[in-house]
């Protein structure tokens, strides 16, 4: 990967962000809301907004979809497709002890992986599902707090002191003094 190449994809996924924000911020201009509303969310999510609208929102509840189709499911499946790839050479390979390193450093990013498109995809399903802010402000808490948490703490359980550091907790905590 060249410098170039890199400058490239930076600007790339700045200009995505930018017209993804943009996009979404001009459809909520487009609604009209009714006073006194108050957003039962620690933050201004997109979904909790359109909700509090009192004009037609199915134009925006389609783009929404539409846009989070698009831009988490063409990753997705860029993802699994590599994977499709990664796990047939780690199965042609000849040694057990590479098997086994290939899949711990595979299985680092599959835990992250699962647990921001899990936590996403709970994040606006929950919304169309449940009228419970309570529920969804939690399931935006996981997505948005507690998988950027523990993303250094999940690579870091590749880490061989580590594994043992943790081990050695779950013993003391397991077995009360």
């Amino acid at each position: 990967m060249n410098p170039h190449l890199r400058v490239l994809l930076v600007l790339l996924s700045l200009v995505i962000s930018i017209v993804h924000a943009l996009l979404h911020t001009l459809m909520v201009l487009r609604l009209s809301f009714c006073t006194d509303l108050e957003i039962p969310h620690f933050f201004c999510e997109l979904a909790q907004i359109i909700k509090l609208a009192c004009s037609d929102i199915l134009i925006n509840n389609v783009l929404v979809y539409l846009v989070a189709g698009l831009f988490a499911g063409v990753p997705l499946f860029g993802i699994i497709f590599s994977y499709i790839h990664i796990v047939s050479s780690v199965f042609r390979m000849p040694s057990s002890e590479g098997k086994h390193k290939a899949f711990s450093t595979c299985g680092s990013h599959l835990c992250v992986v699962s647990l921001f498109y899990g936590t996403g995809f709970g994040v606006y399903i929950s919304s169309v599902v449940t009228d419970s802010s309570r529920k969804t402000a939690v399931a935006s808490v996981m997505y948005s707090v507690v998988t950027q948490m523990l993303n250094p703490f999940i690579y870091s359980l590749r880490n061989r002191e580590m594994k043992g550091a943790l081990r050695k907790l779950i013993s003391r905590t397991a077995s009360p003094p």
